[in-house]
């Protein structure tokens, strides 16, 4: 198959509906929008979350909690996903990035202990949990906090 073969699945790409284009259209005079009303006026219709003038939901609703502007979001890694380094290899934040491991650096990276950690490596990172640290140590690794 080449590119100049490929087709659309029928009834994906579907003609725009011409309206106003006379009576023999079906859609021409009122151009598909029936009589008279507020929907049928030119730049007629409601905002987004207008329900008729009875209290909108989100103002009917109470305002619950706050965001902490101070709260750390960290990349989280578990330790599984450690084994694509060699053994010996000192694992840093950018080391991580670099392979492809963590997206973008937030406020740096906690490593989770979820898997199983099968090379020694040295595991440079923001954070650790307490069963990350048992397995990268069981495997013959140390942990260095930044």
């Amino acid at each position: 198959m080449r590119l100049h073969e490929l087709k659309s699945p029928k009834g994906a790409r579907t003609a725009k509906k011409r309206v106003g284009r006379g009576i023999g259209s079906g859609m021409g005079k009122t151009s598909t929008r029936g009589h008279k009303g507020q929907k049928a006026r030119s730049g007629g219709g409601v905002r987004p979350g207008f329900e008729g003038g009875q209290m909108p939901l989100h103002r009917a609703l109470p305002k619950r909690g706050f965001t902490s502007i101070f709260k750390k979001e960290y990349n989280e890694i578990n330790v599984a996903q450690l084994n694509v380094f060699a053994d010996g290899t000192e694992v840093t934040p950018a080391l991580l990035q670099e392979k492809g491991l963590i997206k973008s650096f937030k406020d740096g990276v906690r490593v989770l202990g979820n898997g199983e950690l099968k090379r020694a490596l040295t595991v440079k990172a923001q954070g650790f949990t307490k069963t990350a640290v048992e397995k990268i140590e069981a495997a013959g690794g140390k942990v260095e906090v930044i």
